[in-house]
């Protein structure tokens, strides 16, 4: 799948925003709904593409996933349900990875599909908690790639 680098410009906000929020409604049902399309769009603007490396996968001409890090965190990824099992996480992922950095990154423990997803590639959990910390206030688990 082709890829690009994102840029600041506010189409890009809008089209990972816009990917973001659908797919964090259909993939991860358990979480509450805290944020609007609205919302959405203006974080991703704010303070995921002026603060992070973000990279979209495109399949036909709409976005499909995207990916989100800094040396140290991978804060995103998400690929749209119906473009799951083609290849669109593992491809994004390996950007991410791609310099040999130690990355580490939290998921929701309930997120079964992502925990082995990231389990599979290499990554090792090392705390899990009872998601006081996080926003949803749902148990999450923290992983790390060591290279």
């Amino acid at each position: 799948f082709p890829t690009r680098r994102s840029s600041d410009l506010p189409q890009d906000a809008e089209t990972i925003g816009a990917l973001h929020h659908h797919t964090m409604r259909a993939s991860l049902p358990f979480l509450p709904d805290l944020h609007t399309l609205a919302d959405a769009i203006a974080w991703v603007g704010r303070e995921v593409l002026p603060n992070t490396e973000a990279w979209v996968a495109d399949d036909d001409g709409q976005a499909a996933g995207y990916i989100a890090f800094d040396p140290d965190w991978i804060h995103h990824l998400y690929v749209r349900p119906n473009s799951q099992g083609q290849g669109i996480g593992p491809q994004l992922l390996a950007l991410a990875l791609a310099d040999g950095r130690r990355r580490r990154l939290w998921t929701f423990q309930q997120n079964a599909r992502a925990r082995k997803f990231y389990e599979d590639r290499g990554f090792v959990l090392l705390e899990l908690t009872d998601g006081a910390g996080n926003e949803e206030k749902t148990p999450d688990a923290l992983y790390e790639w060591r290279g």
